[in-house]
């Protein structure tokens, strides 16, 4: 009985023939067919070519790129074809459309009054589409404000996306009745920007927010609580830079601001203290040994807390330093 120079495999009922040829063919299709060296594809000029002899194997490839250059992110930008990408920033995740808000046409003149209040119509009814829903509506207001808040606070986008998160989660779970939504967006950010070890206090979110700090208060306990986010306390150190960039502080002071935090916070000094209060007394304390011209009031009023508080922190990180000039200050 002689030997068969292939293989049998049955499938569905059929014989499938596999010859030795066609298995080596299949496997040098990714070498050299002169040398057996990789292949790699050269893309700008469509070719795939021998990394070693340079030989071109195939030539006028496909390419699925864009038709069209752009040498900048502003052209790029112009002569791209698609949408912008999904974003929770938005209660429809940015996939309904937008009519623009000027009444003008493609070549920037400006449309007559019957297409102006068509147009006007148009929006209209487009609002009223892109949140048909209760649910929706409530959504929008809420990521809104979570916006507005955002602007004015100077937190990064990251942070406002986290918070938008947090919302749809709260507005999932049915955690909005009997609370209003800028309560709930407020907390919903508050806890972002604590998650992102951005943090801001409440005495910052108490002047952007359009309800009172204890209202927010309870709805941040109430997310946190309900939600179970993984939230640490709050680090003194995490305001450091920002507090002393609105100082106009130098790196010598900023670097000994933080050498005092850690050595008090070594010796338990933070514990059950604000946090904001201890970063605005060590940066007041290290500007004092530095001999930097930085008054009390300027440290409270970039850090939002009483002078009182600033002076009994600073007393207290002096003290348990081991620095022997804060020790004298102290």
């Amino acid at each position: 009985m002689s030997h068969q120079p292939h293989s049998l495999r049955e499938a569905g009922g059929e014989q499938h023939e596999t010859t030795d040829v066609e298995t080596e063919e299949r496997v040098d299709e990714f070498a050299c067919p002169e040398c057996d060296a990789a292949l790699v594809a050269d893309e700008a000029h469509g070719e795939t070519v021998c990394e070693s002899c340079g030989l071109v194997v195939e030539e006028d490839e496909i390419d699925h790129g864009p038709e069209w250059r752009a040498f900048d992110s502003n052209e790029r930008a112009e002569k791209s074809r698609v949408g912008a990408p999904t974003t929770k920033l938005l209660h429809d995740d940015g996939l309904s459309s937008v009519i623009d808000w000027q009444d003008r046409d493609a070549k920037g003149r400006t449309i007559d009054g019957s297409k102006r209040r068509k147009l006007q119509r148009l929006r209209t009814w487009d609002e009223r589409f892109r949140s048909k829903s209760a649910q929706e509506r409530n959504l929008k207001q809420a990521l809104g404000e979570i916006d507005r808040m955002s602007s004015a606070l100077g937190l990064p986008e990251n942070v406002r996306e986290t918070a938008s998160v947090v919302y749809r989660r709260a507005l999932e779970d049915d955690l909005l009745r009997g609370r209003s939504i800028e309560a709930m967006a407020t907390a919903s950010l508050y806890a972002a920007a604590r998650q992102a070890s951005v943090p801001r206090s409440l005495d910052e979110f108490e002047p952007v927010s359009r309800v009172e700090r204890k209202e927010f208060s309870r709805a941040y306990r109430y997310i946190v609580r309900e939600l179970g986010l993984a939230i640490e306390p709050a680090n003194p150190l995490e305001y450091l830079p920002r507090f002393a960039s609105d100082l106009d502080l130098d790196g010598e002071t900023k670097t000994r601001a933080r050498s005092l935090l850690e050595e008090g916070m070594e010796s338990g000094v933070h514990s059950g203290k604000s946090p904001v209060g201890l970063a605005a007394a060590a940066l007041y304390a290290a500007s004092i040994l530095e001999g930097e011209k930085v008054t009390q009031k300027e440290v409270c009023s970039v850090s939002d807390v009483s002078e009182v508080t600033v002076r009994n922190r600073y007393t207290e990180l002096l003290e348990a330093g081991t620095d022997p000039d804060a020790a004298r200050a102290a």
